[in-house]
């Protein structure tokens, strides 16, 4: 809870500072409200509180999340210098709606009642609505927040039409009060908790880019600044799909026999339309867009899963897929920043321009693609143990295996562009050396979970 009273009171005084038209000072403030964020929500650990008569619970699971989350947006940072020297962008408006939207996300993994769900997802994506469409001179961008606006209301539409059927069919929006009268009943639904229920999961499918739900992804990622999309890639994935593993393993247990053939056809669903749409992609940003719809198809392995390895899963792969996914886009953001474009032949030769970029962007591609002595192997090793623990699910491992496979096709076509490509008379891009620290810094995490994924894995 203090999380979120910090970064509301952090984001009005970062508005603030703002009027003293001083850019310089904005990012190293922002940086020191996160820091201070995550400190006090590290304080949270083993003390379980619940508020507002138990529809918030900051417990072990919303700490972690939230620890995660913060972590993403302090990494992220650095890479808007460029905002920084433009003297017409919106800085201080762009940094609190950050930390706006970072509120929005604690609340999604710490509700204990579907209201405050409702109030999370809503608060998280107003701001990126704003954000998306960011760069007002950009018709891409324009683009990007108007489709996102108007599918993400209609989603939001949805989710609220389901949280409705579910208060009419229990006669409550307490999680777990939810999942008492399913135990009530001997598990026996009536129609309209069913509707519910499927609403409910359409809705969060949406928020997490779950195919067939995920067609606004590509656009909106390509279409919004790289900064911004970094964000929504990171945070916001991992704040959905926190909320959605608590909320069907607090509210909907009782009806995993129910939901589960949906959930897995969702999920078969996604890891193909992911991996394949990302192999005939010739632009890194947009082959990152569908790439991150298929670490939604994994990470809902792990839910499907749903036994005592799940949340841990989920945990240690948001880790991962977080930390690599902000260095892959801040290699893309310098890039595109730099030599005008977001394709694989903007890449040629970055090997011998700029070692660094070449080696964080080497690194983060391995781990998405779940090479060994990387982090995001560890990540897809857990999510496949979690399922192969049901022997009715080995047949989604394999599919999941052969897609993985696919992936590397496609990740490493930027690492082969980076040091088999010539350079064709490119200048070295100048990195500033604070996004050349956080560069060092992510990569040694991945690293470092690559060979010591229990710092992290038993933590939940």
């Amino acid at each position: 809870m203090n999380s979120i009273i910090l970064l509301s009171l952090f984001g009005i005084v970062n508005l603030f500072v703002g009027f003293a038209n001083s850019k310089r000072i904005l990012l190293p403030l922002a940086l020191l409200f996160l820091a201070v964020v995550f400190g006090v929500n590290l304080l949270n650990w083993n003390d379980a509180q619940s508020y507002f008569n138990n529809m918030l619970t900051i417990d072990n699971y919303a700490v972690a999340f939230t620890g995660i989350m913060t972590l993403a947006t302090l990494l992220l940072l650095p890479f808007s210098q460029r905002y920084v020297e433009e003297r017409d962008a919106n800085l201080a408006e762009y940094y609190s709606l950050l930390l706006f939207s970072l509120v929005g996300a604690i609340m999604m993994v710490s509700y204990e009642n579907l209201l405050m769900l409702f109030v999370g997802i809503e608060i998280l994506s107003i701001a990126m609505y704003v954000l998306a469409g960011s760069d007002k001179r950009s018709l891409r961008s324009n683009e990007a927040a108007l489709k996102y606006f108007l599918m993400g209301a209609f989603f939001t539409g949805i989710l609220l039409f389901g949280i409705v059927l579910i208060y009419g069919a229990t006669g409550t929006f307490n999680i777990t009060e939810i999942a008492a009268a399913q135990v009530a009943t001997d598990g026996v639904m009536t129609t309209m908790f069913t509707l519910g229920l499927l609403m409910l999961i359409i809705g969060v499918s949406f928020k997490i880019s779950a195919a067939p739900f995920h067609f606004w992804t590509p656009d909106v990622y390509d279409g919004a600044p790289t900064f911004f999309t970094a964000f929504m890639s990171t945070v916001v994935k991992t704040a959905g799909v926190a909320a959605f593993f608590k909320l069907m393993a607090a509210a909907f247990a009782a009806s995993y026999a129910t939901w589960f053939p949906t959930l897995i056809a969702i999920t078969v669903l996604t890891l193909l339309v992911g991996n394949i749409g990302a192999v005939i992609q010739t632009s890194a940003k947009r082959m990152l867009a569908y790439s991150s719809i298929s670490h939604a198809g994994y990470l809902l392995m792990a839910l499907i899963a749903f036994n005592a390895n799940s949340a841990s899963s989920i945990l240690f792969y948001s880790l991962a897929y977080s930390t690599a996914t902000v260095a892959a886009f801040g290699v893309v953001k310098l890039v595109a920043t730099q030599r005008g474009g977001e394709s694989y032949e903007a890449f040629n030769g970055l090997g011998k321009t700029n070692p660094l970029l070449a080696f964080a962007m080497t690194v983060a591609m391995c781990s998405l693609g779940g090479i060994p002595l990387t982090a995001g192997f560890f990540a897809k090793f857990f999510v496949f143990s979690a399922v192969l623990q049901d022997a009715n699910l080995i047949w989604l491992v394999v599919i999941a295996v052969i897609l993985a496979a696919v992936g590397i096709y496609y990740y490493f076509r930027v690492v082969i562009a980076m040091y088999m490509q010539p350079a064709g008379g490119q200048e070295p891009i100048k990195v500033n050396s604070f996004a050349s620290f956080t560069l060092i810094f992510i990569t040694a995490l991945t690293i470092l979970l690559g060979l010591a994924p229990a710092l992290v894995s038993d933590l939940i």
